[in-house]
């Protein structure tokens, strides 16, 4: 079951320090299955219960995840492992459709916005003690948040979305504690919540966001915290509708204790109208991160919410980095008013993009889903065949199960840069790879 590998120790400390340095190393493996907690115990010759304290311990970590009677396993993704061990290998020659990238060709020029922040930085360098946020981007996205009917709140800056949602849940939760997330959802996030020591309730998602029902399901069960993405839903494309907002905002507000994070993540690249569900628990954030609209390595996202989520993020930030570079921070406010993003332009782009590929999908028999964003959902009845047949028909797509707890397997397809004339031979290949299945859903 384990290869060579040996698990090592007497100790529950030291047992799952063995399996966690060898998932480190990659001497364990994504997805390997562990021995039974007898079995083991017996190899070792130490008490079963050494053994359940050690795999309890790497659960909290997000080493290992259980499944009833499948036993316990490597995650997918384990907290412990370097995320180029499990990304899919794209051979050369192949199209790469699968990375969840922007098109850079769609991305704008940051030369003249850093020159112009370091200009100012060469002028008063800022010094220890300095203010964290710098206050025309502060005053330019509060603005932006009130234009989007975000309830008032203070504002702070943090590294990215997905660092937001880490600051976020554990300025709230305690270990064990459980998270409403999406299913299918950000992969990042199904990993992270599991790595803190948080339990994820997979909340099914269709073409307009989160579904009541499980929602109400996942609170009444005992659900701390709700992470919903309100636009760009990755991998599904959803966004909240207007409707939808509504039944999610009265249902939120029977749980006024629910910790509710909305990543707004598509801001910049989408043509679709942002709902806000802020505003009626007790705590709440909304966070925007220019990642998609001006570059990944921008680590800067804007966070706002309740005056004490926000306090307690701002404290926790400035015992650990301390503050997200005023230096990047000046260069986004040069980004968005000097204008060297046409929004629109970007959004109509990859709506083009979409609606293309979602199109000749459907005249081959094949649905698809992607309402906003970059990514087409396409259901599948074997995620393994359909991946492997599309690579050898030359095409890389990134397989459902990193988005996946419970919800039915499907394929990634990212069209940022797909081109109008792949889009027919790209269509083809999937509806070869997949065959027609019209009654097929990711719900």
């Amino acid at each position: 079951m384990l290869g060579d590998y040996p698990i090592q120790g007497r100790r529950a400390a030291e047992i799952s320090a063995s399996i966690e340095r060898a998932v480190g190393t990659g001497a364990l493996e994504p997805g390997q299955p562990l021995p039974p907690m007898r079995e083991l115990a017996t190899t070792l010759g130490v008490n079963p219960n050494t053994v359940a304290a050690a795999y309890r311990t790497l659960r909290e970590r997000g080493v290992i995840e259980t499944d009833g009677r499948r036993g316990s396993r490597v995650r997918p993704k384990p907290a412990t492992t370097d995320r180029e061990k499990v990304r899919l290998d794209v051979p050369p020659g192949v199209r790469n459709l699968a990375d969840g990238n922007p098109d850079p060709a769609l991305l704008p020029p940051l030369a003249g916005a850093l020159a112009a922040a370091a200009a100012q930085q060469d002028r008063a360098p800022v010094l220890y003690g300095a203010e964290p946020v710098e206050p025309e981007l502060a005053r330019t996205a509060r603005a932006e948040f009130d234009a989007d009917g975000v309830p008032p709140g203070p504002l702070t800056v943090v590294s990215g979305a997905l660092d937001a949602v880490e600051r976020v849940l554990t300025a709230h939760l305690k270990a064990g504690d459980a998270v409403a997330v999406e299913d299918p959802g950000w992969g990042s996030t199904l990993d992270l919540v599991p790595a803190l020591g948080l339990r994820t309730v997979p909340v099914r998602v269709d073409d307009d966001g989160p579904l009541p029902a499980d929602l109400r399901r996942a609170l009444e069960g005992g659900a701390r915290a709700v992470v919903v993405t309100d636009r760009a839903q990755n991998p599904t494309g959803a966004c909240v509708s207007a409707a939808r907002a509504r039944e999610l905002r009265a249902l939120l507000s029977e749980h006024p204790g629910t910790v509710l994070i909305e990543d707004d993540h598509g801001h910049g690249i989408v043509d679709l109208p942002f709902h806000p569900l802020a505003g009626v628990t007790d705590h709440w954030a909304v966070v925007r991160s220019v990642a998609k609209a001006y570059g990944p390595d921008l680590r800067l996202a804007l966070l706002t919410g309740d005056d004490v989520t926000v306090d307690r993020v701002r404290g926790r930030h400035r015992l650990g980095p301390g503050w997200v570079s005023l230096l990047l921070q000046r260069a986004v406010v040069r980004l968005w008013t000097d204008g060297v993003l046409d929004g629109a332009a970007v959004a109509a782009a990859y709506r083009q993009r979409r609606e293309a590929l979602i199109s000749a999908l459907a005249a081959r028999g094949v649905p698809a889903h992607g309402r906003s964003g970059m990514s087409v959902w396409v259901p599948v009845p074997d995620e393994t065949a359909a991946v492997a047949r599309l690579l050898h028909a030359g095409w890389a797509v990134a397989p459902g199960a990193r988005f996946r707890l419970s919800s039915p397997p499907a394929v990634r397809i990212t069209v940022s840069t797909l081109t109008e004339a792949e889009v027919a031979p790209l269509a083809d290949a999937v509806a070869s790879a997949v065959g027609p299945a019209p009654a097929r859903s990711y719900v």
